[in-house]
Parts: C-alpha cells; structure tokens; sequence
C-alpha cells in the first residue's frame, strides 16, 4: 500500500506542475489536468487524516468544471474585443467581494477548525486556514482577477509547511513549486493581461 500512496503522490506532483504551467499560460486545459490533480491529491490527503486538504481537492474537481466554462467565454470575449494573441484576459474583484471573501476565510477557518478537531485531523488549524484560503483563491482564479495569485502565494507557502510536517515529500515539493510559481503567474499575468469586464 505504501508504494501506491508514493505513486499517486508522485502523479500527483508530475501532474500539478502541469497544472501551474497551464495556469500561467492561462490555457482552458489547465482545468481538465486539475481533475486529475484534484483526484489523485484527494487521496493523497485522505490517507494522511488531513481531511480539509482532501476535501478541497473534491471541490478543486468541480470547480474545475464550473472554471473551464468561466475561461471559455472570457476568452470568447477577449477574442473579439481583438486582443492581440497570448493575451490573458483579467478581470477586477468589486469591494463587496473582497469584504465577502475575508469574511467567509474567517468564519470558514473558524468552522472548519472545530470540525476537523472533532475528526481528529493531524493539523486542524493549519490545514482548516489552507484549505479554506485555497477555496477563495481558486473562486478567484476562475474569475480571472490577478490577485488570486497573492492568495495562492500565501496558502500554498502553509501547504509546504502542512506537507512537510505530514511527511509527504513529494507533495511538499509541489507546493513550494506552486508557491514559487505563483510570485512569477502575478507577474505574468499583470504584464500580458487584458482587462475584459
């Protein structure tokens, strides 16, 4: 069983740096990888008791969906507003998303840290403030808005630290590549974006 665990890690992580390359280059195809990713981290994380990362990467599946629909028709738009090729289409969060966004992190870490200290998680809090903030920031990365990468940032900075004291190397891996990534997808993305409201 042990090699199973290493060998979905390790899709896990082959897969996932897919993934981060896809969402840079802001490609529709980055969301059917993140299926994949989505399944295999799931279990990943489920046989690690940390309950809240397995239970994000289901939503990260059905988002997924939601996401690639969202990414179509922004491109659609981009696309005849005569955008030049490789062009990323962005879009801005309204105050009242970002006031609804702190305050479902807030009272969604809270909540979730009490539920997983019940289910006897390895790492409630942490990993109930990660997968909390990794929900908001994938929401805003199916908006496009450039600042879920700040988010990212942040939450996959905790993931590294969740990763390596759960002992999944590879995963840690991963999530520091994703952490990494995310300084040069904020950057990418302001340089080549294209506003489409």
């Amino acid at each position: 069983m042990e090699g199973l665990i290493r060998a979905i890690e390790l899709f896990a992580f082959v897969t996932g740096i897919a993934y981060i390359i896809l969402e840079i280059c802001q490609k529709n195809a980055m969301w059917i990888v993140g299926i994949a990713t989505g399944v295999a981290c799931a279990f990943s994380f489920g046989v690690q008791n940390l309950w809240a990362s397995m239970g994000l990467n289901i939503y990260y599946v059905f988002i997924s969906v939601w996401g690639l629909v969202q990414w179509k028709k922004a491109g659609e738009k981009l696309t005849e507003e005569g955008a030049s090729r490789g062009s990323i289409h962005l879009s801005h969060p309204d105050r009242k998303t970002l006031l609804l966004s702190l305050a479902l992190f807030i009272a969604g870490s809270a909540v979730l840290i009490v539920l997983l200290r019940v289910l006897n998680d390895s790492e409630s809090a942490l990993d109930a403030v990660v997968a909390v903030m990794s929900a908001i920031a994938t929401w805003w990365l199916a908006k496009s808005w450039p600042e879920q990468w700040l988010v990212w940032i942040l939450a996959d900075t905790l993931s590294t630290v969740l990763c390596l004291s759960a002992g999944m190397y590879w995963m840690a891996v991963l999530y520091a590549a994703y952490a990494a990534s995310a300084v040069y997808g904020w950057l990418h993305w302001k340089r080549r974006g294209v506003y489409v409201e």
